[in-house]
């Protein structure tokens, strides 16, 4: 890679690169020396002309996201060796070569010092979905760098990168296979099994973030009722009916949904126990249950994409969690999350604590929850930590 433009920083603009954060904001740029273009590699430097890093140039509030913060960015081996850095973390984790999981998170952008890339793996297919049109330039080199480091374990390799580019560039995709094609669908999670869509469905096919949450779902699901909302796939709703759950609905807004969450409990054996999908929105369905629900879980899709939206933000998450702890019987279990990153931990956590006193009901927090080791926070980029989410009991 060769840089197409050098930036330089204002005096005292350099600092937070000094402590590796892997944004350079617009207001901190002094000059140019060249005319670069959305996805172009630059490198920048302090007002003396030393060197912090080397990155993708874009139109917008940040300007660069760096993925190298040192000049080696140059070996033709870079993105190979960026690919398998995260392949023996994972390796590290426990995920290469788990006869109960197949699917997990390789790359997630900058807690793995790659801004704007997600890479998952689905069993023996790898999904491709780049947020930046620097990081879509490179999609190839990516692609010849997963086949190097994981062999004949990778046998497909997709592109899923439209949706996404659509919004935060003027980059036009199209979403395709750059290697191989769509055979088995279906991949293992703690011995769960999921029908995976990476082509049609949300994020990548599969909400891969609450893994160890469905988990803990499972344990706690032994005899009890359960109302999993926003159900989706039905990740939550296969483990409370495999770990002894009496009766599991699943409610979601969406048919294709509903869809979904039948066939995964089909093709874990599940297709005859006493389970039920219910088409309704969340928050009016809650205003009046039929059931008395031992275990409520609230996971709705982000209520902020931006700071801009806090507010009303947190008006739905308080209305929501509001409804659930109002019905739920007395002793029962809410799992509630937040995956909007402009909400942070104690501003949900804050926000919860308002619902329950509206509802005039008494809760204690057993767990707190968040995102897991596939998905790690770069602790120089703080802004990676997204997913929070409590586990309540009511009284």
């Amino acid at each position: 890679m060769t840089p197409v433009a050098h930036i330089t920083l204002k005096p005292g603009k350099e600092q937070s690169l000094y402590r590796k954060h892997p944004w350079v904001f617009s207001g901190a740029i002094a000059k140019m020396d060249n005319i670069a273009k959305s996805g172009d590699v630059v490198e920048v430097e302090d007002s003396k002309g030393n060197f912090l890093g080397a990155g993708h140039f874009s139109e917008g509030s940040i300007t660069v996201r760096i993925f190298s913060f040192t000049p080696d960015y140059t070996s033709e081996n870079f993105w190979k060796n960026k690919i398998a850095e995260a392949y023996e973390v994972r390796r590290t984790l426990g995920f290469i070569g788990n006869n109960e999981t197949s699917i997990y998170r390789l790359v997630h952008a900058e807690g793995d010092g790659l801004p704007g890339l997600i890479i998952d793996i689905y069993g023996k297919t790898a999904v491709i979905q780049t947020h930046s049109a620097g990081m879509h330039m490179m999609r190839h080199e990516l692609a010849d760098a997963l086949k190097y480091v994981y062999g004949n374990e990778i046998t497909a390799i997709y592109d899923k990168s439209a949706e996404k580019l659509s919004k935060n560039s003027t980059t036009e995709s199209v979403n395709s296979y750059l290697f191989g094609e769509k055979l088995d669908t279906e991949a293992l999670e703690h011995n769960c099994k999921f029908l995976i869509d990476w082509e049609e469905g949300q994020k990548t096919g599969f909400f891969i973030d609450q893994r160890e949450n469905r988990h803990l779902l499972g344990e706690l699901s032994k005899g009890k009722k359960v109302l999993n909302t926003f159900c989706y796939t039905g990740g939550f709703s296969v483990y409370a009916l495999k770990g002894g759950a009496t009766l599991v609905h699943s409610l979601d807004s969406s048919q294709k949904a509903l869809d979904l969450t039948e066939d995964n409990i089909r093709i874990n054996g599940f297709e005859n126990s006493n389970h039920k999908v219910i088409k309704a929105d969340a928050v009016e369905y809650m205003k009046n249950l039929e059931e008395d629900y031992d275990i409520i879980v609230l996971d709705p899709p982000a209520f902020a994409k931006h700071l801009s939206a806090r507010h009303k933000a947190v008006q739905g998450y308080k209305r929501i969690n509001e409804a659930a702890i109002s019905q739920i019987k007395p002793g029962g279990i809410i799992f509630t999350f937040s995956c909007s990153q402009a909400v942070d931990k104690t501003l949900f956590t804050n926000t919860v604590i308002a619902a329950a006193i509206s509802a005039g009901r008494n809760i204690r927090i057993l767990h707190q929850l968040h995102q897991p080791a596939d998905h790690p926070i770069n602790i120089y980029h703080p802004e990676g930590e997204y997913l929070k989410g409590l586990v309540v009991m009511v009284n």
